[in-house]
């Protein structure tokens, strides 16, 4: 029998994390980065640069280890809009954390960035560009969660713009095969969106997003029928019909970890039981390819573990600016003045 291209993406990914050196990770299948990328690119401008961000997000994280969750969000809704450039951070009524989509974004993410961009710009002023520091900061999170640490290329550099009306993440009740539409738009393929959603077995979300699955999937004035039982009783009691005028309560993506925050297969098999939070993590469950990853990733922690790194690597490639493009900007919140 024919082997599926999951399985062959799986297996090169595998392979590849085994076989480099851990700075070979960012040759993975797909996404290349962009030339002017480099391995320890602040070396002589900003010689421990990174070092400080990783001791930043140490410290912040020991405080609250809800971070890990908050910047991985944080990097998704950046690089998936318009490329890895931190237009996520410039605040203004119009930029893109005014977006519907980016409801609650602000907060102990953002403002540890802000933290970390103040103690770089003291020691190397102009030099390190935000978006270099949410890419390393999201990596040190998770890898204080239980995720691998893997190399993040930098040189990266800052936009300049920042627009509500261009965000078009997803809305977390979409289909796998949209969700899949939408990631393969930007190089990634079934295998990252299997594994890059891995990533909600930490942090939370609010009902909102839910009450669609708990009490009228589809229009049908029904829960949906992919919900185990058992586990709709519980959310539901969370989340009543009314929850919204109720100050929009918060439920954990993945009760086994909790307030723990704990990077972990344990995501993958509550979907296979029928027991994901958000309707787009359940939809893995039902693609052939995605059900799949979502079984080999529940019997292998360390094949997901391997291949999150692999897929965090590859988002953050995505649409970087590099050389004389965007700026470095002396404030996340704001392009330079003039």
């Amino acid at each position: 029998m024919r082997p599926s291209r999951w399985w062959l993406l799986l297996l090169s990914a595998l392979t590849l994390a085994s076989l480099c050196a851990v700075r070979c990770i960012e040759a993975a299948v797909g996404i290349e980065p962009p030339l002017t990328l480099q391995w320890h690119y602040y070396r002589n401008s900003c010689r421990d640069a990174e070092t400080y961000v990783t001791h930043q997000v140490e410290f912040y994280w020991k405080q609250d280890k809800s971070l890990t969750p908050k910047l991985l969000r944080l990097l998704y809704s950046d690089c998936m809009v318009t490329g890895c450039d931190a237009s996520i951070l410039l605040d203004g009524p119009n930029s893109e954390k005014a977006a519907p989509q980016n409801s609650g974004l602000e907060g102990f993410g953002t403002v540890v960035i802000d933290k970390i961009k103040q103690v770089l710009e003291q020691r190397c002023p102009g030099v390190v560009s935000c978006a270099d520091i949410l890419n390393l900061a999201c990596r040190d999170a998770a890898h204080l969660a239980g995720a691998p640490s893997y190399p993040v290329l930098t040189g990266r550099r800052d936009g300049m713009s920042s627009s509500k009306a261009s965000v078009d993440l997803p809305s977390p009740s979409i289909s796998w095969e949209a969700a899949l539409a939408y990631f393969e738009l930007r190089g990634l393929d079934v295998l990252d969106l299997a594994t890059l959603l891995g990533a909600h077995s930490m942090g939370k979300t609010h009902c909102s997003y839910i009450t669609d699955r708990l009490y009228n999937f589809n229009n049908t004035g029904k829960p949906d029928p992919n919900m185990d039982s058992s586990f709709l009783d519980q959310i539901s009691k969370e989340c009543p019909p009314n929850s919204k005028s109720q100050g929009d309560p918060q439920v954990f993506l993945d009760p086994a970890s909790g307030s723990s925050y704990t990077f972990s297969n344990s995501f993958y098999t509550r979907l296979l039981n029928r027991q994901a939070v958000l309707g787009v993590d359940q939809q893995l469950a039902l693609g052939d390819d995605t059900s799949q990853i979502a079984q080999e990733f529940e019997a292998g922690f360390e094949d997901f573990r391997k291949v999150f790194a692999l897929s965090m690597n590859r988002m953050g490639n995505i649409g970087v600016l590099t050389g004389d493009q965007g700026e470095i900007r002396k404030s996340c919140r704001a392009v330079n003045t003039k």
